[in-house]
């Protein structure tokens, strides 16, 4: 360096070196310092050279590294840790009453479906019993129908046998009485018969009452069904969002 030029002026090279030589050794590049470091020029000199080297030489100041003391990074992540815990209790409680939700409806889907077997088994046998009734009622239609020509026919056997021995008014009278007797055995078989169809009444009734409560179920556990299966997408939305 010039070291014996105090009372000369300085060349835009020595402020040059002299400002390079200050930005290597990272200290501040100021009039005073180059002026130090040189030992000589005047104030205005060294601002005129050092403001050409700064426009096309400077690099700016390396920022300092903030560093935040430990005690506040610690406070913080605990803050953190809080937020986050508080912040996803909405989303936690709502996963638990989805869950609890459906929880109770897939206990009632199962209940709706017991019920419906149930009420399938308790259709099938009502069924089985009405066409046992059926039945029953054609057998003893039959039999109606056979004892009346049996009863007929010995009716008009008997007058002819009567009208033959006893004469006209005793094979009436006989006649009558047997026409009561055949016509009070009729009107029993019809009461029978009467029952018969009643009881098969009663049983279609509860067959149809039977097949519209199916049918009801069938409706309830669709609906079941249908609200289980939105309520468990919309579970996995939570759990995704979570």
């Amino acid at each position: 360096m010039k070291t014996d030029m105090a009372h000369l002026d300085v060349t835009l090279a020595d402020v040059i070196e002299a400002a390079d030589t200050l930005q290597n050794s990272k200290r501040q590049v100021t009039i005073e310092a180059v002026r130090d470091l040189i030992g000589a020029g005047s104030t205005k000199t060294i601002h005129q050279h050092l403001a050409e080297w700064r426009a096309s030489h400077a690099r700016p100041a390396e920022p300092s590294i903030a560093e935040m003391p430990p005690a506040l990074l610690a406070d913080l992540s605990r803050w953190a840790q809080q937020y986050a815990q508080e912040a996803g209790a909405g989303t936690r409680d709502a996963l638990a009453r989805a869950e609890s939700d459906m929880n109770t409806l897939l206990a009632a889907g199962n209940e709706l479906e017991a019920d419906l077997t149930d009420a399938r088994i308790a259709r099938e046998q009502a069924q089985l019993i009405a066409d046992e009734r059926y039945e029953e009622i054609e057998r003893l239609t039959a039999e109606l129908r056979n004892a009346r020509q049996i009863a007929a026919d010995a009716l008009v056997g008997k007058a002819k046998d009567q009208l033959a021995i006893d004469g006209k008014d005793a094979q009436l009278a006989d006649l009558r009485q047997q026409l009561e007797r055949n016509v009070a055995a009729t009107a029993a078989e019809s009461d029978a018969r009467l029952r018969a169809q009643m009881e098969l009444v009663g049983v279609t009734t509860e067959r149809d009452n039977l097949a519209a409560e199916v049918k009801e179920l069938q409706i309830k556990l669709d609906t079941s069904r249908t609200e289980r299966s939105n309520l468990r997408a919309e579970l996995e939305g939570l759990r995704a969002r979570k």
